[in-house]
């Protein structure tokens, strides 16, 4: 092992190491944090912004958002107005369209309905549909188009679609209507491109077809299913399908607005394509939805699915990144589920551990809402130290040893402090912070390292030890870094 790796390993434990949430998370301190300008710029040039000054910056009049932690919604908090023209502002109750989060939401009901027995996952959709037909031709003569494909867009469809949405007042077209890109539909035609499973290609489309076939099988209103299936059982209570907005609902709903920020005439477009767009709800209520989709994924909860169908919703298909209805990914040590969502005027997204508890939900009322909600989202998961951040964890190379740690005054912790470095410029850093001695490898991250006697210190979370090497004189001339059976000398060289 070379000394770029053994410094990799001390720099594995620090992603997160400046996280306030080590023991018990205080809601308070996390927000001031998240609100606040960040320490770097990040990816996106934004860090150097407050909450306020980034919403500004992207157009964004109105940001929503609710944390898990722990299984539970941690906070949440709305910032700016929900509404230009009336400059009412945002509240954790305000209501913002979900767009494509409704896809997951609409999955869950499918996959309720199959636990129930009333089609299964992979039922030829025309023996579901009663009202229109699926023309497949050579590209379903092997396999049918299913649930479980449309639900995680491997059905084959192509479409087009991308969703614009009605003007109130404007005629509305049916789902039949939509599917045949017949007036007053506003979208092409539904077709068949390629066989199923032959690869992912996102389809609203497909996913509207789901739809009519769930409605054909139930012989109900969509969002009276949706409401009976999901919402209601896990207290969802400010969510609905209802499109258009029933008046007492828009009294608290966002209006959509521009890239920069400015009314766009009417406040909200319909959407009769109910499962890919429809959705009327709150961060707090889909972090309602994702924390049963933990719990469920665990055995620990049941309000609308049992575990082995949840884990439907969890596990990807087996062509691309979808599984029913979620969007599935690895991200540093961890594996995600969830969605975006981006219709007229509104940008949104939902983000879920599939095992640690945690997870955020952001939504905005804005064209540039995407881009606040993405840099918000990053500021979270370091806040929290979330395992999105993490590098892979280090090969272990002996049985773990009983670490026994003992205080050390700060006159002995003293003598450590300086730059070491080996002769190719790799370099190891010490300092002392609050009575603390902290190594930062290369200039990265800092890492709290613990003396187990006067000269051997490590840190918790690494299998490693930094011996300290003292000259006769009592001066420290240097540290040595050891891993199994690897080690590096590193001289002081201040």
């Amino acid at each position: 092992m070379n000394s770029r790796a053994l410094l990799a390993l001390l720099a594995v434990a620090t992603v997160g190491a400046n996280a306030i949430t080590a023991q018990s998370p205080d809601a308070t301190e996390l927000i001031a944090a998240i609100e606040g300008p960040q320490d770097a710029a990040g990816p996106n040039d934004l860090g150097d912004k407050g909450i306020e000054a980034l919403m500004a910056e992207l157009g964004v009049p109105g940001v929503s958002v609710a944390v898990i932690h722990d299984f539970r919604i941690h906070w949440a908090k709305g910032y700016g107005v929900a509404d230009v023209e009336t400059q009412a502002p945002v509240d954790t109750e305000t209501l913002f369209q979900a767009a494509s989060i409704s896809k997951p939401v609409a999955a869950m009901a499918v996959m309720k309905s199959v636990q129930d027995g009333l089609f299964s996952l992979d039922t030829d959709v025309n023996e579901i549909l009663t009202s229109w037909t699926l023309e497949g031709g050579r590209f379903t003569s092997q396999q049918p188009v299913t649930p479980r494909s449309l639900t995680s867009h491997t059905s084959g469809l192509g479409d087009g679609f991308g969703f614009p949405g009605y003007e109130p007042g404007e005629p509305v077209p049916t789902i039949i209507q939509i599917l045949d890109g017949e007036e007053p539909s506003n979208v092409r035609k539904l077709f068949m491109e390629r066989a199923p499973y032959v690869g992912e290609e996102y389809s609203g489309g497909g996913v509207t077809l789901m739809q009519l076939a769930l409605t054909d099988a139930l012989q109900r209103p969509f969002p009276e299913i949706l409401d009976e299936l999901v919402l209601e059982p896990i207290g969802m209570s400010n969510s609905t399908f209802q499109q258009p907005l029933s008046e007492e609902r828009d009294a608290n709903a966002a209006r959509g607005h521009d890239a920069e920020g400015m009314s766009r005439g009417p406040k909200w477009h319909v959407y009769p394509e109910l499962a890919a767009a429809g959705l009327w709800t709150t961060p707090s209520d889909l972090a309602r939805l994702a924390i049963e989709v933990q719990k469920s994924a665990l055995g620990e909860s049941n309000l609308v699915l049992s575990r082995g169908s949840v884990m439907e919703m969890l596990t990807p298909v087996g062509v691309g990144s979808y599984a029913v209805g979620f969007s599935i990914s690895q991200r540093g040590r961890g594996w995600y589920f969830g969605h975006g969502g981006a219709n007229w005027g509104f940008r949104a997204t939902l983000l879920a551990h599939r095992l640690k508890g945690y997870g955020l939900a952001i939504m905005t009322n804005g064209d540039r809402g995407g881009a606040a909600a993405a840099e918000i989202s990053r500021r979270i998961q370091e806040a929290y130290g979330w395992d999105s951040l993490d590098e892979p964890l280090p090969r272990g190379y002996d049985p773990p040893r009983e670490r026994t740690y003992i205080e050390l005054p700060v006159s002995v912790l003293g003598a450590y402090v300086g730059r070491y470095e080996k002769e190719d410029g790799e370099a190891i850093t010490v300092s002392i912070e609050e009575g603390q001695l902290i190594a930062v490898p290369n200039d990265d991250r800092p890492l709290p390292i613990f003396p187990e006697s006067e000269t051997v210190f490590s840190p918790r979370s690494v299998p490693a030890v930094i011996e300290f090497v003292r000259a006769a004189s009592g001066e420290t001339e240097a540290l040595i870094v050891r891993q199994g059976p690897y080690e590096e000398r590193y001289d002081r060289v201040r």
